[in-house]
């Protein structure tokens, strides 16, 4: 692993979620828990804090639900922002231009790792 292996979060297989999925998990301790997610798009997979720019709140309404219908974007569910999965910027909604919390995400022995620090 290139990152420091005491803060990498193991989130699944890379083979357990499909093309235009998307996972969510939580990290840090107990009282200041943060929760992100990945999406994997083709090979490439991504990962995000679980907070949207505009609003600060979370962006799924259940679990690992990220994306919009067709699932080429995600979306916040509270006010319908709209960001690439690629870089994570708004483009479409009421933040145009913002970005979602990029975390570094990395595919270690066939399993996908994030790293939140």
């Amino acid at each position: 692993m290139r990152g420091d292996k005491h803060n990498a979060i193991v989130v699944c297989r890379h083979e357990d979620i499909g093309d235009l999925e998307a996972r969510g998990f939580e990290y840090g301790e107990p009282e200041l828990r943060l929760t992100g997610f990945v999406v994997r798009k083709g090979d490439g997979v991504f990962a995000y804090r679980n907070i949207c720019p505009h609003s600060g709140h979370r962006l799924n309404w259940k679990p690992d639900a990220f994306l919009t219908r067709d699932r080429d974007l995600i979306m916040c569910s509270m006010h319908g922002a709209i960001f690439d999965i690629e870089s994570g910027v708004c483009v479409g909604g009421p933040c145009p231009g913002k970005s979602l919390a990029r975390l570094r995400v990395e595919i270690v022995s066939g399993e996908i790792v994030v790293y939140p620090d």
